[in-house]
């Protein structure tokens, strides 16, 4: 598998990057994990505009989700060859009508289908495409979920948003490469069920055996060498902070 960071920056885009999204490969098909502020122009860098094959929305806050209205229009308007045909986007409950409220300007309530096949998310085991998946409900103020992937014997998890939880270390249990949330900062903010910070990034993979760990969703006004130097702290494996451009051959 080939992980891209198209957009890393949490709750809002960063002057480095856009906010949450990454593009995972195998076999030619391509899965996007979220959309956040800013996604779509940075998605462009690494493939063609209806060269995805299916989307994965972790959950519906707006640096996840957001750049999905404008890719849309994308879709929809497209002048060459006419509209697009229908894509695949697995989402939690009620996608298609917060991203149909959040463009407002749809021609009727319809419409979004008409260029995405909207999917709902539960916990549980699937596939996409070449893709074995598993999804798994973690703790954030909204329904969210959490991702493991698989592919050819090598494995991928993305934490989405989540405080800690036990379905959070079922999924990256013995993964070769942990995309884990550090949102937080130890010992300034302690709020639960929302983020983690760099330390409980750590803890989760040392905990799970993870093979690798990646942090990322790490806000403008969060400390990023703090994180990393907490989550190395407690994980004894090689751990580096997320940046947009980003490659991993898992």
């Amino acid at each position: 598998m080939k992980l891209t960071v198209v957009g890393c920056s949490g709750s809002f885009p960063s002057a480095e990057s856009a906010c949450s999204s990454y593009l995972v490969e195998a076999d030619g098909f391509r899965l996007l994990l979220d959309m956040g502020n800013g996604a779509l122009g940075e998605l462009q860098r690494h493939c063609g505009l209806y060269d995805l094959d299916a989307i994965f929305l972790s959950h519906l806050h707006a640096d996840h989700c957001i750049d999905m209205c404008a890719y849309f229009v994308a879709r929809y308007y497209r002048h060459e060859g006419g509209r697009c045909g229908t894509i695949p986007v697995y989402g939690p409950e009620g996608t298609e009508q917060r991203l149909t409220t959040a463009y407002e300007d749809v021609p009727d309530e319809r419409s979004m289908s008409e260029v995405f096949e909207f999917r709902t998310l539960k916990s549980g085991s699937f596939e996409i495409g070449p893709f074995q998946v598993r999804t798994e409900r973690v703790s954030h103020p909204v329904e969210a979920y959490g991702i493991r992937v698989e592919h050819g014997g090598r494995s991928l998890a993305y934490s989405g948003d989540t405080g800690t939880c036990g379905a959070l270390n079922t999924l990256a249990e013995g993964v070769d490469l942990f995309l884990c949330e550090a949102s937080f900062t130890h010992g300034k903010e302690d709020i639960p069920d929302l983020h983690l910070n760099g330390r409980e990034a750590g803890e989760c993979a040392r905990d799970a055996g993870a093979g690798r760990l990646v942090l990322t969703h790490i806000p403008p006004w969060t400390d990023p060498a703090q994180n990393l130097a907490d989550a190395r702290a407690v994980y004894a494996g090689p751990v580096e902070l997320a940046r947009s451009g980003a490659v991993y051959e898992i």
